[in-house]
């Protein structure tokens, strides 16, 4: 029994051995480190980065870790900008270019990579690398800098670009590509570098294929001025704008073939109102009435406004839109009153012929003066010689717009509620913001966002500070 204990023992103490030496004992995981936060490095380029005197169009780069190369066609920007698009490829630490054009005598090359450039590990984007060259003696230095606002709503929009043009001729956009272009930033700043002394026409656009002015839909702006580059170029802001809207599209006619069933089962013409839980606001001048067909028929004799005991009441008139489909009652209204509105049956007709099943009453209140709140806003440094509107914004949509005259607006009621708040500079006095016409070389009217929002509670004096 103890030859045996002996043998356990030993062969015991020869395992606990054994995976001490392989490191088998107890088995830890690696506690690892800082996550990698650094992007790839740039440690060595052929031909080396800035060099002069090139005359090659193979370029290699090599990183300090593996990378990888994703979405060169949206992210890649060469300068200037070529015919065709070079081609990238890359294999572990190695980034390989093969540019398709022929290289101009003393010309500075630079290729932007944007966000395509990363590590393969992490994920690391080393955003906007850049590698620069010069066919000529010298690198150029030259910067052009500004930023882009949306002249409509004093907002930024990254996805422009900033275009510039060798061609001066007012044509250029509609025909031509242009000579450089770089993107806008998260906050519509932009900056060109490495650009030659010069005199460049500059634009805005959407970063389309084509990058041309073919649509006076696109946002689009222009500067008043041909821009000179040289190493005093001063900043310059944009103000971008939609010449024409874009119509709203339509529903697909797949979701009209869905709803093909429900109208033959339901053929009766209906309508809804606009109010609030059965309440008119009494700050809106119409209570719309809305059909869910257009209207052949349409009576105004036969909507009637009355007091709860139907008496008609006067001065109030209702209209059908050019739409067909809704008519609005304006009447001035007073603070919690109740109502009546009459719709007789013979009034109102489809297309098809189609009345209502019966002539309806709309019973509805107005609401209280408690249900709003007054509103005092100062205004500091308002330069009131710009004929500043003040607008209301919900929704990106304007509520309400109030032309600043004098330092101080006071409103007894105003709807509560959150607002952005914007200042229009109404240069032509009309109230509303004016866009703007390349070919009359007119700018747009400028709007200035403020970032404050406003936050109007019922039954309570909101007071604020404004400085633009």
């Amino acid at each position: 029994m103890s030859q045996l204990f002996r043998y356990i023992s030993v062969l015991t103490l020869i395992i606990y051995i054994a995976n001490i030496q392989t490191g088998c004992a107890n088995i830890i995981p690696p506690t690892g480190g800082p996550k990698d936060t650094i992007p790839p490095r740039l440690v060595a380029a052929l031909p080396k980065d800035s060099a002069t005197n090139v005359n090659t169009t193979k370029i290699s780069l090599i990183f300090d870790e593996f990378v990888e190369v994703k979405d060169v066609q949206s992210n890649l920007i060469v300068s200037p900008v070529p015919k065709n698009q070079p081609f990238v490829d890359y294999k572990l630490r190695n980034v390989t270019i093969k540019l398709r054009d022929s290289l101009e005598p003393n010309t500075t090359y630079s290729l932007n990579f944007g966000n395509a450039l990363k590590d393969v590990n992490e994920g690391n984007i080393s955003k906007n690398f850049t590698y620069v060259f010069s066919t000529g003696k010298t690198v150029d230095q030259n910067t052009f800098s500004g930023k882009v606002i949306l002249a409509e709503t004093g907002k930024t929009d990254s996805t422009l670009i900033v275009l510039l043009h060798r061609d001066l001729n007012d044509t250029a956009i509609y025909k031509s590509r242009p000579r450089y272009y770089t993107r806008l930033d998260g906050k519509g700043n932009f900056i060109f570098t490495n650009l030659p002394e010069g005199k460049f026409a500059a634009f805005v656009l959407p970063n389309e294929y084509n990058k041309k002015y073919d649509d006076s839909t696109k946002l689009f702006a222009f500067s008043d001025s041909i821009i000179t580059i040289n190493k005093n170029t001063k900043s310059v802001t944009f103000y971008a704008y939609e010449e024409v809207k874009r119509k709203e599209q339509t529903k697909s006619s797949s979701t009209d073939k869905s709803n093909t069933k429900t109208k033959r089962e339901d053929n009766r013409l209906r309508f809804t109102a606009s109010l609030e839980n059965g309440l008119q606001d009494i700050l809106t001048p119409g209570l719309d009435i809305v059909f869910n067909r257009k209207l052949k028929l349409f009576d105004s004799s036969k909507i009637i406004l009355t007091d709860t005991n139907y008496r008609e009441l006067k001065n109030y008139t209702v209209k059908l839109d050019t739409g067909k489909t809704k008519v609005t009652v304006k009447y001035n209204w007073k603070a919690e009153t109740h109502l009546r509105l009459i719709i007789l049956k013979d009034g109102i007709a489809d297309t098809s012929g189609v009345t209502l099943t019966k002539s309806d009453t709309l019973k509805f209140a107005t609401k209280k003066e408690s249900e709003y709140g007054s509103l005092k806003i100062r205004f500091t440094n308002a330069d009131l010689s710009k004929n500043p509107v003040l607008q209301f914004v919900q929704m990106d949509k304007i509520v309400e717009s109030i032309t600043i005259t004098q330092k101080e607006i006071f409103k007894k009621l105003f709807k509560p509620g959150e607002y952005d708040l914007r200042v229009l500079f109404d240069a032509n006095k009309n109230g509303v913001w004016d866009t703007g016409n390349y070919k009359k070389r007119k700018q747009p009217e400028v709007v200035q966002f403020l970032n404050k929002k406003l936050n109007v509670k019922a039954d309570w004096d909101n007071e604020i500070e404004l400085r633009f």
